[in-house]
């Protein structure tokens, strides 16, 4: 830590061999025990441990060379560099199972892990009253480096949900606004029928007909359609297969299953009025075979099934959905994939989708005494962010890059000992994902603009797929459509009793209507009985919440502003 003190160390020291004393079994003494670490040079010693909690990332349990959770080359190079020992002591396998476990754990079942990753806001906001995590205003202001801070001055709204009358009890993890989602668009098949990429809703059916109707794909068969979506959870997936653009272009910002600061007040997307022209056209399109006749069943990664299988023309997601279709060109003779951005709405403004920051909030014990020491690890993690230190280029050689002739590499069939995938490093330590700062995608926008790609995000950049970085660039441009959720809060005392009511009766009345199993009206039939059925008093304790999280100033008191 830059701006450490003296008096720091000699906390550090006090506070560590409080922490080893307490550990201490009955009859030792502090003196039999390791004795007090202390930061010299930006490593601990003797080395110490932090314990930590763990959702397991599927991609981040897949180890080389004998590799464990808790003995990698990362929590190696943690203990060998900076003293820091990273040990999992709560882990889970998914969310639920993760939920579960941090609930367990609340109730005092095992003890609370030093650094709690929260991924749901219900639990996170249950942490806080339970007393058990940290309040860290204070530690924020003190040891968070700069070059983080300017990070977290971004993203004042992530703070919103770990607040509580002025104090905060938590922050984001690794905030980064996600990049925006494009269309990737069979483009021989617009080339074969001579069409152009749509920008406008009709253009866009123009597009999906000629798909359906006028044998794109050559064979002589009517066996294609336009455009693939999931429809199975919600019509606002927010990643992949997600048909919000479509919702957009008659609502403008007021997305489906999304809450919307409209001057000063939160609103609900999905009984917006322009929901109702948008529900007509999706009907119109079902009843002509543009669409997955599937859609009310299948779930985000099974839509894309029809695209991969060359049945389907059109498909949106993130641009790195390119990786999950572009099989369509190695099945399928011809077959290119381009991405293009999201079409404009019927007023000529833009569409806009959802946006995430930061995939869920950092907690910690209330018994944790070193936060120093977490921001130090932490800002480590962010040197592959900002491509310098010794992670400049990633965070360790053979495994997620390579220097082969001098040359660096991501590729990781061409690395000095080839692999079938580059390991996620990063993904071993307390983040589920690497810290970013490239925002929607700058180092793409850049490379396009003519940047030599001389650091290692550039290298990294420069080392995907054309398409796929075409659609990061893209989402660069666009990144102004990018919508986040403005109720990032716990669910209100209403919403615990109606919410799943609610967005079930939602969710069946948009698929009935498109189906044509329910007429237009229901949407008013729904609106209505929405806001009857508990809606009203939602919007009311949304705002409620929303007024009050932003009643202190916190990153005053953080000193992030």
């Amino acid at each position: 830590m830059k701006k450490r003190t003296d008096l720091w160390k000699m906390v550090s020291m006090v506070m560590l061999s409080a922490v080893l004393v307490a550990g201490c079994s009955k009859g030792e003494s502090a003196s039999e025990t390791a004795p007090a670490s202390v930061l010299k040079d930006g490593k601990y010693d003797p080395p110490f441990t932090i314990t930590i909690a763990k959702q397991q990332d599927e991609n981040a349990g897949k180890y080389i060379n004998g590799e464990t959770l808790n003995d990698n080359v990362l929590t190696r190079w943690g203990e060998q560099n900076l003293g820091i020992k990273i040990q999992t002591t709560l882990l889970g396998g998914d969310a639920s199972q993760y939920n579960t476990k941090l609930r367990l754990a609340l109730t005092g079942s095992e003890k609370l892990p030093d650094v709690l990753p929260v991924y749901d806001t219900m639990l996170v906001n249950d942490l806080i009253e339970s007393g058990q995590v940290k309040e860290i205003t204070e530690d924020i202001s003190t040891y968070m480096p700069d070059r983080i801070k300017e990070i977290y001055k971004q993203y004042p709204t992530t703070f919103n949900p770990v607040v509580r009358e002025g104090k905060v009890y938590g922050m984001a993890i690794a905030p980064n606004l996600t990049e925006g989602e494009v269309m990737l668009i069979r483009q021989d098949w617009l080339d074969r029928l001579n069409l152009e990429a749509p920008t406008t809703i009709d253009e866009f059916e123009q597009v999906i007909a000629a798909f359906t109707n006028e044998d794109p794909d050559g064979n002589g068969k009517k066996d294609t359609y336009g455009f693939t979506f999931s429809g199975k959870d919600s019509y606002n997936t927010g990643w992949v297969s997600d048909p919000v653009m479509i919702f957009s272009a008659y609502t403008g910002k007021h997305l489906p299953r999304q809450w919307h600061n409209d001057n000063g007040k939160l609103t609900y997307g999905s009984v917006a009025p322009g929901n109702k022209e948008a529900l007509a056209k999706l009907r119109d399109w079902y009843a002509k075979g543009y669409l997955n006749k599937e859609l009310a069943t299948q779930g985000a990664w099974d839509a894309l099934s029809d695209f991969t299988e060359g049945k389907a023309g059109i498909i949106i997601g993130r641009p790195w959905l390119y990786d999950s279709v572009k099989d369509v060109e190695k099945n399928v003779d011809g077959a290119k994939i381009s991405a293009y951005p999201t079409i404009q709405g019927v007023n000529g403004d833009k569409t806009y989708q959802s946006a995430q920051l930061n995939d869920g909030v950092f907690m910690f014990n209330k018994d944790f005494q070193n936060m120093e020491a977490f921001f130090l690890y932490y800002d480590k993690m962010y040197d592959a962010a900002f491509s310098t230190g010794e992670f400049k280029y990633g965070y360790a050689q053979g495994y997620d890059y390579d220097i082969v002739n001098d040359e660096v590499t991501f590729d990781p069939t061409k690395f000095n000992t080839p692999l079938e995938a580059v390991q996620g490093v990063g993904k071993m330590a307390f983040t589920k994902n690497t810290p970013s700062v490239d925002g929607p995608g700058q180092s793409y926008y850049d490379l396009a603009n003519g940047v030599k790609a001389d650091t290692g995000v550039l290298i990294q950049s420069a080392s995907k797929d054309q398409t796929t970085q075409d659609g990061y660039r893209i989402s660069y441009e666009n990144r102004d459509v990018l919508l986040p959720n403005e109720f990032n809060g716990p669910p209100t005392p209403t919403m615990q009793n109606v919410w799943e009511q609610l967005t079930t009766m939602e969710q069946e009345t948009f698929t009935k209507i498109i189906y044509g199993n329910e007429p237009l009206e229901a949407f008013d039939t729904f609106v209505k009985q929405w806001h009857e059925k508990g809606g009203d008093t939602v919007i009311e304790e949304v705002n409620e919440w929303y007024n009050q999280a932003s009643e202190t100033d916190v990153m005053t008191l953080m000193n992030l502003k």
